[in-house]
């Protein structure tokens, strides 16, 4: 599903130059479910920023789906990012002023594509997260749990060939937390490729393989 050889991104703060990737590589199968997990400053989000397109990086070749992707410009970026990947954030990024329904079909605002079967797809997935009682909440009328559930929805809408979490149960009580994590398990377990950061090694347990990084590079077993 995706390749990454010797993947760098630097910034300039003030007169010095941080290196938040120092030449990672990595491969993740289709269908495979892979956490990330490393400490604080590890590179771990600017990773998966640009794994998601969110970001380029300085030097080095991503392979998504087959294609070239490191160095697209804006829009064909965002072209594949909206067509080939979808994104789950602990802070779920509900508009509170969109029912559950109306959130749930936001990718088809930035999408160029024409999908009829967009409105049937978003309540079968919501009925299928046990939210058909829902569709017309807005986000502050939901737990926590329910408002991620939408979240994930939102992001399976368009059928991505990736999905990118970062810390997708850090906001959730533990029942929460652990209902979407079987929601995870469950979308893995039908073919669904998951890249995961977390810093919960329970979390990261619950996946087939864990990539530690550490300085911004993939730090090997011992």
């Amino acid at each position: 599903m995706l390749s990454i050889d010797n993947l760098h991104r630097s910034y300039q703060v003030g007169s010095q130059i941080v290196h938040a990737l120092a030449g990672v590589s990595m491969q993740v199968a289709t269908a495979e479910y892979v956490s990330i997990m490393g400490p604080s400053g590890s590179g771990k989000s600017t990773l998966l920023n640009v794994l998601g397109l969110l970001d380029r990086p300085s030097a080095g070749r991503y392979v998504l789906a087959g294609a070239d992707v490191a160095q697209l410009d804006d829009d064909a970026a965002s072209k594949v990012r909206n067509r080939q990947i979808g994104f789950v954030f602990q802070s779920f990024h509900l508009l509170a002023r969109l029912s559950v329904l109306e959130n749930t079909l936001l990718p088809l605002r930035y999408s160029t594509q024409v999908r009829s079967d967009a409105e049937p797809r978003a309540r079968e997935l919501l009925a299928r997260m046990g939210l058909s009682d829902r569709l017309d909440h807005k986000p502050g009328e939901l737990s926590g749990g329910q408002q991620q559930r939408v979240a994930i929805c939102r992001a399976l809408l368009l059928q991505p060939k990736l999905l990118l979490a970062d810390e997708p149960t850090g906001n959730l009580d533990s029942k929460s937390a652990a209902d979407v994590l079987a929601l995870l398990d469950e979308l893995n377990g039908g073919g669904q490729t998951i890249v995961l950061v977390t810093h919960d090694a329970d979390v990261a347990a619950r996946t087939s393989r864990v990539i530690r990084l550490r300085d911004g590079r993939v730090e090997l077993p011992a």
